[in-house]
């Protein structure tokens, strides 16, 4: 019995292990050695849902999604900010998305727009964004009917998120963390940002307790 127990628990840590990967650029501190905020925008989502919607309740949804993801980014890092020192500033999100609208970039169209482009309409030295794919709505919670076997068959991943930040007079790709969505991700956005954050934090490059 001890034995199963610890072939399930190395698998357990197998499968964790293999569901996160964090990247950071090896020219990390040279580009951002002058940063002193960053924006958060908008995660792009792709949803798969079960049910039948059309494509404008479709979008509707993802962007929903998306600025689920941008609140609850902002509302760690407004938490960590008290209680972990940082290197960096956190743009207010509501002044992200009003500086955006007054430029005309909408969620429909703010992939057409390059990180540089972005930095410089937001006037500031570094943009935090993401992918999110999902097959249910984060932001409504994690469904509750999970079963051990859900988990043995795969049924219980729901989805992927990925986290970047890039470099805003370059453009370049700076930190990159992914993570598979599961029932033990959180219950919801907020829920999931904070494990991943947690996580990922002494591998977070503005983290000055690193």
């Amino acid at each position: 019995m001890k034995q199963i127990l610890t072939l399930f628990f190395l698998l357990h840590l197998s499968i964790s292990y293999g569901q996160k990967n964090i990247y950071q650029s090896d020219k990390f501190e040279a580009l951002s050695e002058n940063h002193k905020i960053l924006a958060i925008i908008p995660f792009f989502t792709n949803l798969d849902l079960k049910e039948g919607l059309n494509g404008n309740d479709l979008k509707s949804l993802e962007e929903r999604e998306g600025y689920a993801v941008q609140d609850a980014l902002e509302t760690y890092f407004g938490r960590g900010k008290r209680r972990k020192k940082f290197s960096v500033d956190f743009q207010n999100t509501k002044n992200t998305n009003a500086i955006l609208a007054q430029s005309n970039i909408t969620y429909a169209n703010i992939d057409t727009y390059t990180i540089k482009q972005l930095s410089e309409v937001l006037d500031v030295d570094g943009i935090v964004s993401g992918n999110l794919d999902l097959n249910i709505l984060l932001s409504e919670g994690i469904p509750s009917n999970f079963s051990f076997i859900d988990y043995i068959l795969g049924d219980a991943n729901y989805g992927r998120i990925g986290i970047k930040v890039s470099d805003g007079e370059t453009g370049k790709l700076l930190w990159k963390y992914e993570k598979e969505i599961n029932k033990k991700s959180g219950r919801n956005t907020t829920d999931l940002i904070e494990s991943m954050m947690k996580k990922a934090t002494r591998k977070f490059p503005y983290d000055k307790e690193r």
